[in-house]
């Protein structure tokens, strides 16, 4: 029996916790879908389902972020350094490492509840003397297909081609399904999701009570970016253009003047609403003590516990100075032992660095020699305890009004889709289509503008005039390395670009901070330790079906290759 069964049975199991029955007092599925309320609710259930923050990487703290090149895991997390060695399958049956069998057993979980809610939707009456309905049937299907469509999304990013299960199964029967192939899945997803644009509301329709679910605009955000990935060289290995054009025309579609910058990059996930939000999980207030942002982002200095989430050297260096030219640019401005001196603002709204003015103090990252020989380190970096591996943290997961004294909350939201993603998805696919053209500039050069880069002469904001497609291609990449930092987009970008040689079999780097005796600091960057270096080979492209699935599926679900 695979997972899907496991799941169907749990989902039943869970609808009781979720409809809060009284002990002792069964509540049938046929009068679930016999009374409106139930029935929503038993819809709502769909939610809790879906990825919800991003430090969910195990079953402590972890990230993404941490298993691409934007950061490494200060503590050396154990599932982490595994992930980070290519050592997959020592993670992949458990729930230590929730990117692949978690999100394996979470989406067909979830997939089990949007097929059930679909097969008897037709069912729920309406709701009586209600001048709103308790129960919208076609709201609740478009929000069923997008459920369903985005579960499949997350499968085929991680796995490719996956068994497609689109009705509801008896738990006595065989579903040992083969694997779709990746296309099969894909159309089965854009089939979803055309017929929810049908069925979803507006932003405007659905007003600040249904904030975060989806509109039709959370529809087509996700149509582009299914599309983009299967345009993409790993799922599009014959660079067909077409898939490329298709990709762009999707998100097109989105830039009509509903979704606009947010005026401000440095609060981007941390604002209640947004014109740039498309969809997102509302992340209330919540106490700070409570929150495991405080033990995995914050420093030790500042009263976190571990301060784990450390940005690599690698990432830092990718960030443009002030004028938008690049630090390895001789006119840029760049100086080695004032490397955090006139960056471009994205730099100051996402990374945390040495000396740097933060909560009435500084921050110390620094080590020294005092006059009895002794090594002395600053209060937020000590390598005996592991503070930081490289003398940085991430402030987009730690804004400064967050503090572990004075009853301080936090406000981090996920976010699903937002426009400036729609933005560069236009650029990368009309790039691989057509070629550089002004409407690919005009992406780049909004969002470069609104980070506060300095527009130049030309008013192309450091970037340069005239660029070959494979010239713009990489200026897109590095853009999205940037623009969509620590929001969960590197770790799968380099992999649908088979980048992975490149941006993560290379050494991985820090800062060495020397404070000296009249106050200032030298500057050297340096190779981490072996415990923090990755390993990469091209099967890496994709996760392995989790080896209990193969197990259980009696031969007919087949293994991505390299993973047998």
């Amino acid at each position: 029996m695979t997972a899907i069964v496991l799941f169907i049975i749990c989902a039943a199991a869970c609808k009781k916790d979720y409809l809060e029955r009284t002990p002792g007092v069964a509540i049938s599925e046929d009068e679930i879908f016999a009374d409106p309320a139930l029935a929503a609710r038993f819809a709502d259930n769909a939610y809790n389902y879906l990825i919800t923050k991003y430090v969910r990487f195990n079953d402590h703290r972890g990230t993404t972020a941490q298993a691409s090149d934007e950061a490494v895991s200060g503590n050396s997390e154990g599932s982490v350094t595994s992930l980070n060695r290519g050592l997959y399958h020592d993670h992949s049956n458990g729930p230590s490492l929730n990117d692949i069998y978690g999100v394996w057993r979470l989406m067909y979980a979830g997939i089990a509840v949007h097929n059930k809610m679909l097969a008897r939707i037709s069912e729920v009456p309406a709701s009586p003397n209600a001048s709103v309905p308790i129960f919208d049937a076609k709201r609740v299907e478009g929000e069923m297909r997008f459920l369903r469509a985005l579960s499949y999304f997350e499968l085929t990013k991680r796995f490719g081609g996956v068994p497609i299960v689109d009705k509801v199964y008896g738990v006595n029967d065989d579903i040992n399904l083969p694997r779709s192939t990746f296309t099969q899945v894909t159309q089965f997803i854009i089939n979803d999701l055309d017929v929810a644009v049908t069925k979803l509301g507006t932003d405007a329709e659905y007003g600040p009570s249904n904030y975060g679910r989806p509109t039709i605009g959370a529809a087509q955000a996700l149509k582009a970016r299914v599309l983009l990935y299967a345009a993409s060289p790993l799922n599009n290995p014959s660079n067909d253009k077409s898939k490329w054009q298709a990709a762009a025309d999707a998100a097109k579609i989105l830039m009509d003047g509903r979704y606009q910058l947010q005026a401000t990059y440095g609060d981007i996930l941390n604002v209640p609403s947004s014109p740039e939000y498309i969809m997102i999980r509302i992340k209330g207030n919540t106490p700070l003590a409570g929150e495991m942002m405080q033990d995995f982002s914050m420093s030790p200095g500042s009263g976190g516990a571990q301060g784990q989430m450390n940005p690599t050297q690698n990432h830092v260096d990718m960030y443009d100075m002030a004028n938008g030219l690049p630090i390895t640019n001789p006119s840029s401005g760049y100086n080695p032992q004032r490397p955090y001196e006139n960056r471009e603002p994205r730099f100051y709204d996402n990374i945390i660095y040495n000396d740097r003015p933060w909560q009435g103090g500084r921050v110390e990252m620094w080590s020294t020699v005092d006059a009895n020989g002794r090594t002395l380190y600053g209060k937020d970096y000590n390598p005996t305890i592991t503070y930081t591996a490289t003398r940085y943290y991430c402030k987009k997961y730690w804004p400064e009004v967050y503090r572990t004294v004075g009853g301080s909350t936090t406000l981090l939201n996920y976010i699903y889709f937002r426009y400036a993603e729609m933005m560069l998805n236009y650029a990368e696919a009309q790039n691989e289509a057509v070629g550089p053209d002004q409407t690919v500039y005009e992406q780049l050069t909004e969002i470069r503008k609104r980070s506060g880069i300095l527009p130049g002469t030309n008013n192309l904001y450091g970037l340069k005039a005239g660029m070959t497609q494979d010239e713009m291609r990489i200026a897109i990449r590095h853009e999205r390395a940037i623009e969509l930092a620590f929001e969960d987009h590197r770790w799968y970008d380099i992999m649908r670009w088979k980048i992975g040689a490149q941006t993560i079999s290379v050494p991985m780097k820090g800062m060495d901070v020397i404070k000296n005796a009249n106050g200032s600091f030298t500057y050297n960057p340096i190779v981490l330790s072996g415990t923090f270096q990755k390993t990469w080979t091209e099967i890496q492209n994709l996760y392995p079906i989790p080896r209990n699935e193969i197990y259980k599926s009696k031969g007919i679900l087949t293994q991505n290759p390299g993973w047998e």
